[in-house]
C-alpha cells in the first residue's frame, strides 16, 4: 500500500431510525406516597384475611386456665396465644383440646360478650358426671395432669352465679350431637360449662395451639 494514499475513513456507525409503530414510551415513575399506601393496604388486607380465616392472636385475661395458661387483665403480663381457625374445618374438636369460643346463648343472657377459652372435657356421645371431686367420662375417672395437684372439680365455683340454681353437672349429662362440655383448668376458680351448660359447635372460633408470649414460656399447648 502506497504511503501517499489518504488514510481510510472509519466506517460510519448507522443509527436506526425510530420505529414509529413499536415506539416505547419511557416508564412512568409512581409517586412513592401512593406506592407506600398501596403496600399498607395490601398488608392490612392480608392481615385481616389471616385473622378472619386462618389464625389470630389472643391474650389470656383471667386465671381460669392456670396452671396451663397464665392470665392477667394487662396483656403484657398475660400469656399470649395463637388460635388455629382452620383445623376444625377438616377434623372434629377432640377431648383435651383448648378452644376459644363465642359466648353461648346462656352466657349472652348473663351479659357476657367476649370470647372464652376453656378445655374440652366431653364430646358428642360422652356421658359426663362429677363424683367426689373428680370428673368421670363414660364411667371412667379422667386423668387430668393439667390441673393443680389436689384440686377438686365441684359445683362450688357456680355459687353466686346466675346459673347457681340449675348447674349443668348436678346430674350425669349425655353430650348431644354438635355440642361440647368445656371446663377451665383452674377448677376451683373457673366459671365454666358445669355451671352454664354446653358449647354448640358453631360457636367455636378455633383451637389454641401455640403460646408466643412470654418468650420464656414459648411453645405448643396441650
Amino acid at each position: 500500500m502506497s504511503s501517499n494514499q489518504p488514510p481510510e475513513k472509519p466506517a460510519a456507525i448507522m443509527t436506526p431510525a425510530p420505529d414509529k409503530d413499536n415506539h416505547l414510551e419511557p416508564e412512568l415513575q409512581e409517586n412513592p406516597w401512593v406506592e407506600g399506601l398501596k403496600t399498607i393496604v395490601v398488608a392490612l388486607l392480608l392481615a385481616f384475611g389471616i385473622r378472619t380465616f386462618i389464625a389470630e392472636a389472643r391474650f389470656i385475661p383471667s386465671g381460669s386456665m392456670e396452671p396451663t395458661l397464665q392470665g392477667s387483665p394487662n396483656r403484657w403480663y398475660a400469656d399470649q396465644i395463637l388460635v388455629d381457625k382452620v383445623g376444625y374445618r377438616f377434623t372434629q374438636p377432640q377431648a383435651r383440646d383448648i378452644i376459644v369460643f363465642r359466648p353461648t346463648d346462656e352466657l349472652k343472657r348473663q351479659h357476657f360478650n367476649d370470647a372464652f377459652i376453656k378445655r374440652i372435657i366431653g364430646v358428642p356421645g360422652d356421658q359426663v358426671e362429677l363424683r367426689q371431686g373428680r370428673v368421670y367420662r363414660n364411667g371412667v375417672p379422667l386423668s387430668e395432669p393439667y390441673i393443680y395437684p389436689g384440686a377438686e372439680t365441684t359445683l362450688a365455683t357456680c355459687q353466686g352465679s346466675p346459673s347457681e340454681l340449675n348447674p349443668l353437672l348436678q346430674h350425669p349429662v349425655r353430650i348431644p350431637e354438635n355440642h361440647y362440655l368445656v371446663l377451665g383448668d383452674n377448677r376451683e376458680s373457673s366459671y365454666d360449662g358445669r355451671c352454664w351448660g354446653l358449647v354448640p359447635r358453631d360457636r367455636i372460633i378455633g383451637r389454641a395451639v401455640f403460646r408466643f408470649w412470654p418468650p420464656t414460656r414459648m411453645g405448643g399447648l396441650n
